[in-house]
């Protein structure tokens, strides 16, 4: 039973063998350098509404989803609530904000209970320092994280509920970002709903269409990629 009573940083735990075996970058990692990662890196027990980055804090960890599903919002109370981003299993994200030492520009909220993995700030920058391998990590996340938020822009102005599903469903099973997922997503159709603005019923439709297109098919649970790329074109 998790005590969400404490901030989950409170709670933070050593990740289990099997955690650090959902880290994609710490393969990349060896001597002293993989130590470092090992003896720094937390895990949590994040549950559905707790927020793990808020607007305007300073940013001390470099965060990832070992498993579960978050959400990269705005700040709604000064107006209409903007989802960015869904960060489903095996993405880390917040590497730009930890190169600048910012504060955050975004909050990132858990849509589930979620397991979530924290490298601070001051390990994230003795890798960058030391490791060119983990450099081109940080380098591919940045540069894959960009084409994805112009292509995210693009979708916005698409008012087709259909193709904004396709659209945002693509973007989840993103092979470089969330490697973690692979063809198939434990996704309900609310917290795609969630991500992409549209109501439950109206995403059911979309996925119906998309199934019939032999896009994607839905089971119990989730959802299963057959076609990446004519996802990613779909109403084009």
């Amino acid at each position: 039973m998790v005590d969400t009573a404490l901030p989950l940083r409170q709670r933070a735990r050593r990740p289990t063998p099997a955690e650090l075996d959902a880290i994609p970058w710490l393969k990349l990692l060896d001597g002293p350098l993989r130590e470092r990662a090992l003896a720094t890196l937390e895990v949590g027990d994040a549950q559905p509404g707790e927020r793990l980055c808020r607007i305007g804090r300073p940013a001390t960890f470099w965060f990832g989803v070992v498993d579960g599903l978050l959400k990269m919002n705005n700040d709604d109370s000064l107006g209409q609530a903007v989802t960015f981003t869904g960060v489903p299993p095996g993405g880390w994200f917040g590497e730009g904000t930890l190169l600048k030492r910012e504060c955050y520009r975004y909050n990132i909220q858990a849509l589930r209970p979620s397991i979530v993995a924290g490298l601070p700030i001051d390990s994230f920058h003795v890798l960058l320092d030391g490791s060119i391998a983990f450099n081109r990590f940080v380098l591919d996340q940045l540069n894959e994280r960009l084409g994805q938020f112009i292509a995210a822009r693009e979708t916005d102005r698409i008012h087709d509920p259909d193709v904004r599903v396709a659209r945002n469903l693509a973007a989840l099973f993103h092979p470089t970002l969330y490697p973690g997922v692979g063809s198939w997503l434990r996704i309900t159709q609310q917290e795609l709903g969630y991500l992409v603005g549209l109501s439950r019923q109206r995403v059911n439709q979309a996925l119906h269409r998309l199934s019939d297109a032999k896009l994607i098919r839905i089971e119990y649970g989730g959802l299963r990629v057959l076609d990446l790329q004519g996802l990613r074109r779909f109403g084009t």
